[in-house]
């Protein structure tokens, strides 16, 4: 077999195990495939398929920009390859959000409820729009294949005429997504590290991926040179490298300028595991490429300018990959768990990226995404030879598409086969106990014991008319003024404030269960239209429970909200409804609903920019 055939059969392979691993993940869900956590629900697929993803597709708008727009008219060779390179990044952007998502069929929501002051509303609609423009901007290559289909004939000449309005778009769009991708982890202040966070974090984002499009247009032309066994294109080569080399600069200068501005320069020498991440990070993407790109092309060898640029991607997505998560202050501390990607996470992206690959190899094949169709050896046609220890398949191209099938039927069955039963299930919501809030008179609320708590001045409070009972609302049996803990006991999932487990158990209350269910009502009974009362309800046994001065004056359910919602819900109602009652206090205090108003950490980055030298690391998760 020569170069591309035993690279079709290795990539076949990988998706026969991606193809089993997906079937798992969809039949029996994230934690079925995953180390994914409700504490770090983003992971590897978020970090390496989406935001990696879309940085790595990259390459079709810079090429695009200085192609058509530039008029660096030596790019022109490899244009229709870096935007077939785009097109499929962006669909395997597409495919890997859907194994993350946990209800991928509602993917379509975002075309029709819109959220626009979201980052990732825009992020979604930048990359369905983009991925139309890429569609667009490649069809005329499909088409030009048929010149005699008069209809198709139409279509291409009016593509060809509007590309440059195209490619305009499509540099739009993708200056804005690019960006936006960093914009999301500018609502994560105290979850990532100092040395990634950034209030510019989305031109830092931006200018990355225009030296990951570069090089990754480099890996793709050196890698697909020789795989077809063409020639290299050296002197397309020696310009991107050379345009490669002032943007990677440009990026080193802005990174190391912002985070010295910005008061976090102390981290860059901290000793710690971030600072470790840190200089990795810049040591692949930025300082190798650059030594070896300030190399003149005809004194280093072909490989030396390949190991340059493949590292330097490496180093993009591994950015990519910090900025994603591995870098959140709960991953490089004591919080819960470290998340590590699982074997089947890795199968995932590796299948993705692999089916991508595959589509490349057929288009080239198939249509004029060169200049020159490659000579594929198994189109050549040889004369059978039999031999007594060999099995005749067919000619070439049979033969080739039989062992294909045979390698991805055989890494599908083994990787069903070798999928653990054990791990097929799935061990429900992770819990975040709440504490008890510290202090008397003045709370210290901090649920998480994250470190950034909420100061409630009781006295204040009062003096203001709000009673004990607006807060406190429900007690517990024998007690007043029960703490919102007490109900509200997960951080982030809701409560029961009955506790039935108690009540029946013979540790607990042990009570028969007809002591409340009526025993002429059976489960399936409809209540809706029925008279009969199916249970008691708590005021028949605990006359106290509801104070006097309660807002709540009947119960409706025992179900409670998590400590956050109900924390947020309570506040921020009762801030609105005085704004709109108390004209004076709306006048003195405009922003008593907004979050800085209790969360007064909010503030302080806008006020000392040396915050990062003053506080160290966060070791918990931060409530949203």
């Amino acid at each position: 077999m020569d170069r591309i055939n035993k690279a079709k059969l290795i990539l076949w392979a990988i998706l026969g195990i991606a193809g089993a691993v997906a079937i798992t993940r969809f039949i029996f869900g994230l934690g079925a495939t995953t180390n994914l956590t409700d504490n770090t629900p983003w992971g590897f697929w978020i970090g390496f398929d989406v935001m990696g993803g879309v940085a790595l597709a990259g390459g079709g708008f810079v090429i695009a920009a200085f192609n058509y727009i530039f008029g660096k008219k030596v790019l022109h060779p490899i244009a229709r390859a870096a935007i077939l390179t785009a097109f499929l990044g962006y669909v395997a952007v597409a495919v890997g959000l859907l194994f993350d998502l946990g209800l991928p069929w509602n993917i379509w929501h975002m075309i029709i409820y819109w959220n626009p002051h979201s980052p990732l509303f825009e992020v979604g609609w930048c990359v369905m729009l983009y991925l139309t423009v890429l569609t667009l901007e490649f069809t005329p290559v499909v088409l030009e294949k048929y010149p005699n289909i008069k209809l198709l004939s139409i279509i291409h000449g009016f593509l060809f005429k509007i590309r440059i309005p195209l490619v305009i778009l499509g540099i739009m769009l993708s200056t804005l997504h690019q960006s936006s991708l960093g914009s999301l982890f500018l609502a994560m202040p105290y979850r990532l590290h100092p040395l990634w966070y950034s209030p510019i974090i989305p031109i830092i984002f931006f200018l990355s991926a225009i030296c990951l499009g570069f090089m990754m247009v480099m890996v793709e032309s050196m890698t697909s040179s020789y795989l077809y066994r063409r020639e290299q294109e050296i002197h397309i080569l020696e310009k991107i490298k050379k345009y490669a080399s002032y943007m990677l600069f440009l990026y080193l200068l802005v990174r190391f300028a912002d985070i010295i501005i910005r008061g976090a320069g102390s981290f860059l020498f901290s000793f710690s595991w971030g600072m470790s991440l840190f200089w990795i990070e810049i040591l692949l993407s930025c300082i190798i490429p650059l030594i070896i790109f300030s190399l003149p092309i005809k004194k280093i060898k072909i490989s030396i300018l390949y190991f340059g640029a493949f590292i330097g991607v490496v180093g993009v997505v591994f950015n990519r990959l910090n900025v994603g998560g591995i870098t959140h202050l709960n991953n490089l501390t004591e919080i819960g768990s470290f998340y590590f990607p699982s074997l089947m996470e890795f199968s995932i992206s590796a299948g993705v990226v692999s089916a991508a690959m595959l589509i490349f190899f057929f288009f080239v094949e198939n249509f004029k995404v060169w200049e020159e169709f490659p000579i594929v050896q198994s189109n050549v046609n040889r004369t059978p030879r039999f031999d007594s220890f060999k099995v005749y398949l067919g000619s070439n191209p049979i033969v080739n598409r039989t062992k294909f099938s045979f390698a991805f039927i055989i890494a599908f069955g083994l990787t069903f086969a070798l999928i653990s039963g054990g791990e097929i299930h799935s061990s429900g919501f992770e819990k975040s106990p709440v504490t008890k809030a510290r202090g008397a008179d003045t709370l210290l609320i901090d649920g998480n014991r994250d470190g950034y708590n909420v100061v409630f001045a009781h006295a204040n409070h009062q003096k203001l008319g709000v009673t004990c009972g607006y807060c406190h609302h429900i007690n517990k049996p024998d007690d007043k003024a029960t703490g919102c803990y007490e109900c509200h006991d997960d951080m982030y999932l809701t409560g029961d404030a009955f506790r039935h487990d108690w009540h029946s158990s013979s540790s607990g209350a042990n009570l028969d269960c007809f002591k409340c269910h009526n025993k002429s009502v059976s489960k399936g009974m409809n209540f809706k239209f029925s008279n009969k009362k199916a249970t008691r309800i708590c005021k028949d046994c605990h006359n106290n429970i509801i104070p006097a001065d309660s807002r709540i004056k009947k119960l409706s359910t025992y179900k409670t909200l998590s400590y956050t919602d109900a924390m947020h819900s309570l506040c921020i109602k009762c801030h609105k409804d005085r704004l709109k009652s108390d004209t004076i206090l709306f006048k003195s205090k405009p922003n008593l609903a907004q979050c800085s108003n209790c969360h007064k950490n909010f503030g302080i980055f806008k006020k000392d920019k040396k915050l990062f030298q003053e506080k160290k690391e966060n070791k918990w998760v931060v409530v949203p």
